[in-house]
């Protein structure tokens, strides 16, 4: 299964997650960068495996803030340019036409954003689009059908634990499994908690398609070795 990096920014830096609990949020200290700039903490990244996807969450932009255009553009000038999953909260139909139109960006229509199912009704069926089904401590956050009607949901959909994020706390594995009971042929990616290769194992055996991961490649729990012999 993939295991893919993910990229908090803020303030045009790379920020820890915590558990959802934004504020907190402090510029990264890691030892594969020696700074939170974005190109540089990429490229750290790449140190440990050569990723060709990264997971982008413009937290500025979720929050109504000005996006981290900047920043995207930077990576998208890398060397080898990665594709990039990017959620910067978007909620309006010409927004989401414009980022489908990029050839290197897969929008994340994260539910917590939306004030209705509309515009999965509209664009469920396009390939490049992605749902993050967010759920936080007081449980999903978004509309109840873009939950409740799979038939909404386009081909990826990332299942966000927030609480798990940042955490090392294993990944939501009851949830998971009640969401890819529900997806059909649809690939499901795990979010949040991924401590090492056993979590990842176990997400694989439950069908999960790939993992989003930040704080056990810094930290050192997922290595290289673990990293190639799972084929990341």
């Amino acid at each position: 299964m993939r295991i893919i990096p993910v990229l908090d920014l803020k303030g045009g830096e790379v920020v820890r997650a915590q558990q959802g609990k934004r504020d907190r949020y402090r510029p990264i200290v890691t030892p594969l960068s020696q700074s939170s700039d974005v190109v540089a903490v990429a490229e750290g990244l790449r140190g440990l495996y050569p990723f060709q996807t990264f997971y982008i969450a413009d937290l500025d932009a979720i929050e109504g803030g000005t996006p981290n255009s900047g920043a995207l553009a930077r990576l998208k000038a890398m060397a080898e340019p990665p594709e990039l999953w990017v959620d910067a909260g978007i909620a309006d139909e010409k927004t989401l036409a414009a980022a489908l139109a990029e050839p290197w960006l897969y929008p994340v229509l994260g539910s917590e954003s939306q004030r209705d199912d509309a515009l999965f009704r509209r664009f469920c069926d396009h390939p490049d689009l992605i749902l993050s089904l967010d759920f936080f401590d007081d449980g999903f956050r978004g509309p109840p059908s873009v939950l409740d009607e799979p038939e909404l949901w386009p081909q990826k959909v990332i299942v966000m634990t927030l609480a798990k994020v940042g955490s090392a706390s294993g990944p939501d594995f009851t949830r998971l499994e009640a969401i890819k009971a529900k997806a059909g042929s649809r690939s499901v990616i795990a979010a949040g908690g991924v401590r090492n290769e056993a979590d990842i194992r176990a997400l694989s055996s439950l069908g999960i398609a790939a993992a989003l991961v930040a704080t056990s490649l810094h930290d050192g729990t997922l290595t290289p070795k673990h990293l190639a012999t799972l084929g990341a």
